[in-house]
Parts: structure tokens; sequence; C-alpha cells
């Protein structure tokens, strides 16, 4: 709470003043809809992949969340002003980040479950012991902050994305390799590249999602990629889980420390997949944002030494 206290504070003074728009009224019908087709998917995949419960019950709970989105298509389709509004997706560049950030979150939010659970169950780490090695994702992650800007400035929305997340997957596939017998100190440095490049990756696609609208259309943006954020980063859990299980009931055996190899190859390897969606993005989409043209039209008009 007093961390929430001072970003509230710290906005009045530096966030600009935005006049209010007009607002219609909040969509109730549309909200049901949604919550139940959020809450019933996520909860019922990870019941079924980790089965905690009777797996009717989760397959039961997938059905209603699925029925849920269906009927909330239908009602979008006819309401004036839904809540969440699909057609944002007519942009391309929210599109691409829509797509390729759910494919990359899903991914990364199976790390913070399986690194862990890795670290205590197959290297026989105390939860304390393994919290003081994962913490340097985070260092790695702040880092990101003082560069992004002058990053995206130079080479674009594009080019950056598609090496962060080449790079992530990299990082995460070198987690299939580690053993007790790997130093610390190598698995430290790992981790902190995981969460450089993980960063970069969300700071570019978060800004790339507003880069392109217009500004009457960005809170319907803006609650389109927080609900698509945490339904992707949820799913990532129930998929990390679901590659231990199906991993254990395949081989006939408890828990080992190759399932959660296994776990991280498939993580990177949807991590990868997050790449397909800029392959077909223009090299200057964004660019109102990133600066990425003006960064080049400085350079090239700057005097030769």
């Amino acid at each position: 709470m007093p961390i929430g206290f001072l970003g509230v504070w710290l906005a009045t003074i530096y966030l600009p003043h935005v006049p209010p728009i007009k607002t219609p009224p909040i969509d109730i019908k549309g909200f049901l809809y949604t919550a139940i087709a959020a809450s019933g998917v996520v909860f019922g995949l990870s019941v079924m992949s980790l089965p905690a419960l009777p797996i009717g019950i989760g397959l039961g709970a997938t059905v209603a969340g699925l029925l849920a989105a269906a009927l909330y298509l239908r009602h979008a389709r006819r309401h004036p002003a839904p809540l969440l509004d699909l057609g944002l997706f007519r942009d391309v560049a929210l599109r691409t980040s829509a797509l390729s950030g759910s494919i990359f979150r899903i991914a990364a939010g199976a790390i913070p479950f399986l690194m862990p659970l890795m670290l205590q169950l197959g290297f026989g780490m105390t939860p304390f012991g393994s919290g003081l090695v994962t913490f340097i994702g985070a260092i790695g992650a702040i880092t990101t902050k003082v560069l992004a800007r002058r990053v995206f400035a130079a080479a674009g929305f594009r080019s950056v994305l598609i090496i962060a997340a080449i790079t992530g997957a990299a990082t995460t596939a070198a987690n299939a390799f580690f053993t007790p017998a790997t130093p610390i100190v190598v698995i430290m440095g790992f981790l902190l590249a995981a969460g450089f490049c993980r960063s970069f990756f969300f700071t570019g696609i978060n800004s790339l999602a507003y880069a392109e609208i217009d500004d009457n259309q960005a809170s319907q943006a803006t609650s389109m990629s927080s609900v698509l954020q945490q339904i992707s980063l949820a799913l990532g859990v129930a998929v990390a889980a679901a590659i231990l299980e199906s991993s254990t009931a395949f081989h006939g055996r408890a828990l080992s420390l190759g399932d959660f190899h296994l776990a991280f190859a498939v993580v990177a390897g949807l991590s990868l997949l997050a790449v397909i969606p800029f392959l077909g993005l223009a090299r200057d989409a964004g660019s109102a944002v990133s600066g990425h043209g003006r960064y080049a039209e400085i350079k090239e008009n700057m005097p030769v030494k």
C-alpha cells in the first residue's frame, strides 16, 4: 500500500493532465460474459493440468468458460459499446502486440512456477535458498528500464522485439541444462540475462499496443491488454503444470529433474513462436512512439566530423 500511494502521488506530479472524455455506461452483460469466460477457462485448465480436484470439475469449468466466450462474441457484435471492443484488433500494431504478447506471456508465466520448484525438488534447495537465486531476474528486469527508450529509438519495435523474443527463448532453454552440479553463479547469470530479455520484450510489446490507436480508444485498448495479460500469465502456470503432470504420467514415476528439463524445453519453444507475428509487421511500426524514424533522420543529418 505505501508503494501504491507513492505511485498515485508521483502520478499527480509528473503525468500530464488529460481532459476527461465522455464514456458510455459499463457493459454489465459483457462484463459477466468475460468474467465467466476468463475465470472458467483458466480455472478449468488449471484443474485438468494438476488434478487436485476431480477432472470433471475442470472440464465443466472450461466448457462453461468457452461457452461464455462464444456468447460474448455474439453480444459484442450487437452492443454499441461493448466492454472489450474486438474491432480494435483491426489495428495491426495492437493485433500483433496482443497475439505475440499472449504467446510470450504464457511461456513467461510458466517460469516463476517451474524454476523455484526445480531448485527445491530437483536440486534440494530450501525455499529461502531458491529465492536467493531467482531474485536476480528482477535486477535484470529493472536494468532494462534505463536502456529501453534509447534502444527502441535506435532500432525500432520490430527488430528489438524479435531479438528479445529469440534471446528470451534461448535463456529459457538454458534452464533445461541446469543440474545440481551447475555452479550457482552460472545459473544466476542466465537468470539475470533472462530477466533482462523478457523485460525488454514486455516493455516494447506494452508500448506497441498503444502506438497507433486514437486517444479515444486508449481506454478500450487498456482493458483489452489487461485482460489478455492476466489470462496468458495464468495459463502459463496451467501449461507448466500440464507438462510436468503429463511427463510423470507417461513415464509412470514420481516427479524428477528430467521432467523440469522437458518443461523448460517446451516453454522455450513456445517463447520462440512469439517471433512469428512480428515477421509481418512493418519495420517502422510504432515509430511515433519509439522515435525510431526521428532517430534515424537526426543521425543522418548529423555533421560528419
